[in-house]
């Protein structure tokens, strides 16, 4: 494992990773409130914020799919469908004047999805103490990930519906 050649044993790994993870929430929602408070919101960063975030998250629950958790890579993929179709239809209104904008179940979904990757580090915890077995963890791991990819899909079908009418607008311009 990558964590061992780095020296790194699996008791401190999870809290290495929880530090991590919560730097990277920490500085996407500090960023988010001084463009607020400073009014500093633009068309561009209402693109490239979501994108980052998804990146960041993506990538994370990606390398879920190695080590020890092996979450199946096409359950992971169903997260990288759904935000390509979205930040592809976004972008392509956007360069049609059109700034499609965050919809509530889009925020509520990069929450659940922070959740269920605190949810399998913390996991991690009870495992590298011998108190659940490596099946336990995968399960824990894989029904957390289940669940945040039915509300994902679901995000992206009501953001889809709400915004059908801009949509077909932007493509009818292309």
């Amino acid at each position: 494992m990558f964590y061992q050649q780095m020296g790194i044993s699996l008791i401190f790994l999870p809290y290495i990773l929880l530090f991590i993870v919560a730097v990277l929430e920490f500085t996407d929602i500090a960023d988010g409130a001084v463009a607020r408070r400073t009014n500093q919101v633009t068309d561009l960063g209402k693109i490239l914020d979501p994108m980052a975030d998804t990146i960041v998250r993506l990538s994370i629950l990606l390398s879920f799919t190695q080590g020890i958790i092996k979450l199946p890579l096409l359950l992971c993929l169903l997260f990288v469908f759904r935000e390509i179709i979205i930040s592809t239809l976004r972008t392509l209104c956007a360069l049609n004047g059109q700034a499609l904008a965050a919809r509530m179940s889009g925020k509520i979904k990069a929450v659940i999805q922070a959740v269920a990757v605190i949810i399998i580090i913390l996991s991690i915890i009870p495992y590298s103490l011998g108190l659940i077995s490596l099946e336990m963890l995968q399960t824990i791991s894989f029904w957390t990930v289940a669940f945040a990819a039915f509300y994902t899909l679901l995000s992206g079908f009501e953001y889809l519906y709400i915004h059908r009418n801009d949509i077909k607008a932007s493509l009818q311009t292309s």
